[in-house]
């Protein structure tokens, strides 16, 4: 069980919006995994012993805005990740890519693919949503959070502590994991719509950071913008480990709001929700 199935039925909208605003106004950290290198990171580096093979195949690349043709180049997300600002394929405001796998990727315990991103600092980022299908007809997407409290701009910040099940949270050499299992309960694949067993197919969806793109609980999702020449999510390439732990190390979450009862809930110095209304 990800962190965002424990922390996503306790957060209503009245809480989400308290928590937005306090986060910005007081620099907390948000409540999901922390960037590359720090304690309790599950970003997965491209020399990673788990990968066991790459994407092999593109199948469609229907590029977005604000893309030069030096970054249209959709075989550079084929194959083992660079790790480099150049080495990519940019998908372009709204863009799309869909890339194959043979043999199909199997849901194993553990993270099962990871997504490589070209961000070069560990708040440069660029988002994406992320699908797989068994057939690539019927395409299934893991859900995602984001709590980025306001618009970014072109060269603006996103604390990776407030992103989940997006790609592109880590910087460049560093892959998003995402664990087949967590897809299980979607109706498509209880409907036998799509195997988790034998997915041959991945679609990688550019997030528009303008406001328009919302995340699985109907929330805003922001990222840079505007971008242009390389705009939108850069791709390096997806690895594949057929099921492989994620890294070692503790992490310890924030504190959130007290609940009602405890100590502190309601009082001056208690819980920010009240403060503010909710």
């Amino acid at each position: 069980m990800m962190i965002r199935d424990l922390i996503r039925p306790l957060w209503t909208p009245g809480i989400i919006a308290a928590w937005l605003v306090m986060s910005a106004a007081w620099g907390w950290a948000g409540p999901y995994r922390p960037a590359a290198g720090i304690e309790g990171s599950h970003a997965i580096h491209m020399e990673d012993a788990a990968f066991m093979e790459w994407a092999d195949d593109i199948v469609q690349y229907q590029v977005g805005e604000n893309v030069d043709s030096t970054w249209q180049t959709p075989e550079k997300a084929l194959g083992p990740a660079e790790g480099t600002s150049f080495d990519v394929v940019s998908l372009g405001a709204g863009g799309q890519i869909t890339l194959s796998f043979d043999p199909p990727i199997r849901n194993g315990d553990g993270w099962d693919l990871a997504v490589f991103e070209n961000g070069f600092e560990d708040t440069f980022l660029e988002l994406a949503y992320v699908e797989v299908s068994s057939d690539g007809m019927v395409f299934v997407r893991f859900d995602s959070a984001s709590l980025t409290p306001g618009p970014v701009t072109s060269f603006g910040t996103v604390d990776p502590t407030n992103i989940d099940g997006l790609a592109g949270k880590y910087r460049q050499g560093y892959g998003t994991p995402f664990d087949l299992e967590e897809l299980s309960g979607k109706p498509e694949v209880q409907q036998g719509d799509v195997d988790l067993s034998a997915i041959t197919h991945i679609r990688i969806v550019d997030v528009v950071g303008d406001g328009s793109y919302l995340d699985s609980s109907g929330q805003v999702i922001y990222d840079l913008y505007p971008t242009f020449g390389s705009a939108g999510f850069d791709l390096d390439a997806v690895g594949v480990s057929n099921g492989a732990p994620y890294p070692a190390g503790d992490w310890v979450e924030p504190e959130y709001p007290a609940e009602d009862g405890e100590p502190g809930f309601g009082s001056v110095n208690g819980c920010f929700i009240n403060a503010l209304g909710y």
